[in-house]
């Protein structure tokens, strides 16, 4: 297998940009085309991660109430996991437009949607005020996020690596990527922002700041995406071959087995990461009983080592291997599990600030480079249905896992055994996903050469 090789799938080249490789465009465009899938989906992120950062410290009191705070936080994780669900209807839609007709037209769409949302979000009555309809209006709106944020990752991740340089479609992919803990970031630094508000007021209308603001954010995303260009590698297919009718049915036709072992590959990237964000979150403030600035503090500490991880991750598949740097990430990620719980068991915020950054640290390895490794699963007619509904349908399965963490919670007496163990059986998972896509990039290197 040749381990530097990061592009393309069997028997496939990049086409050369139209007017030669030293055209000015062809020179510029890459740099400008990552920041624009950088911030595009850095902010769709924000906006996805921010309802997760709220779900059990504002929606179960004000959308779910009840006598039970475990069965608030329990229907308000279920009200969160609607918008994973949503997203495999997101990859569908926008898989569809991004292979037939084009990845800029989705990932301008697929901004507006999320923007649209969010902000609603924030002007929404409570159940206090509106009853019922509250808690229906607010999974709407989720259900409308996941739609928008199915569409996005598979698109910006193809809009970056279609112009990156040969030997950095790696690096450029772990850039988009980026955009998680940058998104992270953002939505915890807002929701730890606000909760220095007065509790009263915090709850009342505090919180709908970081919301409101969203459609600032998604402007500027918008702005940058629509001066961007259609992907060279589109254009040539495109002129070549002519857009596939039905992407997605070619796609479960002449690949489902290689789209199960995507979803399985992505899994940790999903899963573990609600696990250690939005389940964590509740589990520091309703079991371990500590404010929600200790965890928020540490989960933004460790967006910011997710950062550089994701930089040198990127960097290290340029040149391993995405599928070897891959596997190590996994390994690191299962041994990972037991210890990131044991430090927050401690209830030392120091030793909580560790844990979130071994967790967004070294257990961010896979994630980091995960596009790289899967965008050499799929022909390139159809790579953003695949790559798209790799990512998404393992999302179907993350979106319970905060419910399902808690109930293995419960079931081992509050003990955080539970959930390590959770963790862990995610990361097997995965795991064997990564080797699987391995052997598939092996076989096709022998049948077809290794790729440039």
């Amino acid at each position: 297998m040749s381990t530097g090789s990061t592009y393309g799938g069997p028997g496939f080249e990049a086409p050369v940009q139209p007017g030669g490789l030293d055209s000015p465009l062809h020179q510029q465009s890459p740099r400008k085309v990552a920041a624009a899938a950088f911030i595009g989906t850095a902010l769709e992120w924000y906006d996805f991660f921010l309802f997760g950062t709220t779900a059990a410290i504002v929606f179960a009191p004000l959308f779910f109430p009840g006598n039970d705070p475990a069965l608030s936080a329990i229907s308000a994780f279920l009200s969160f996991s609607v918008a994973f669900v949503a997203r495999p209807i997101g990859a569908v839609i926008f898989g569809h437009v991004g292979d037939r007709y084009g990845r800029r037209g989705a990932l301008v769409a697929t901004v507006l949607m999320m923007g649209a949302a969010s902000t609603l979000m924030g002007l929404l009555p409570t159940y206090a005020t509106a009853g019922v309809v509250a808690p229906l209006l607010l999974t709407l709106l989720r259900a409308v996020q996941g739609i928008a944020t199915g569409g996005e990752w598979g698109g910006a991740t193809l809009m970056a690596v279609e112009y990156a340089p040969a030997k950095k479609r790696a690096l450029y992919a772990a850039l988009v990527q980026l955009g998680s803990p940058v998104g992270t970031l953002l939505s915890t630094g807002a929701i730890a922002l606000v909760t220095l508000l007065p509790q009263e007021d915090f709850m009342a209308w505090g919180w709908r700041l970081p919301y409101l603001a969203s459609i600032i954010l998604v402007g500027v995303a918008l702005w940058m995406r629509w001066k961007i260009e259609e992907t060279p590698v589109f254009r040539e297919m495109d002129e070549t071959e002519g857009a596939r009718k039905a992407p997605l049915l070619e796609l479960l036709k002449t690949a489902p087995g290689r789209l199960a072992i995507g979803v399985a590959t992505y899994l940790v990237g999903n899963a573990g990461f609600f696990i250690l964000t939005t389940f964590m979150i509740s589990y520091v403030t309703r079991v371990l009983g500590l404010p929600a600035s200790t965890i928020l503090t540490a989960m933004t500490i460790g967006a910011v080592a997710q950062m550089a991880v994701t930089v040198l991750a990127g960097r290290a598949a340029d040149r391993f291997g995405a599928a070897m740097t891959a596997i190590v990430g996994y390994v690191v990620f299962i041994l990972m599990g037991f210890p990131i719980f044991a430090l927050v068991d401690t209830r030392d915020p120091g030793l909580i600030i560790l844990a979130m950054v071994l967790a967004f640290g070294p257990c961010a390895i896979t994630y980091a480079i995960i596009g790289a490794l899967l965008e050499r699963l799929f022909p390139a007619h159809v790579k953003y249905s695949g790559i798209g509904l790799s990512a998404n349908l393992s999302a179907v399965i993350a979106g319970f896992m905060p419910a399902l963490a808690t109930l293995f919670l419960s079931a081992s007496g509050n003990s955080s055994w539970g959930p390590a163990t959770l963790l862990v059986v995610i990361g097997t998972i995965s795991l064997a996903g990564a080797l699987a896509t391995a052997r598939i990039i092996s076989r096709d290197e022998a049948e077809s050469g290794p790729q440039s």
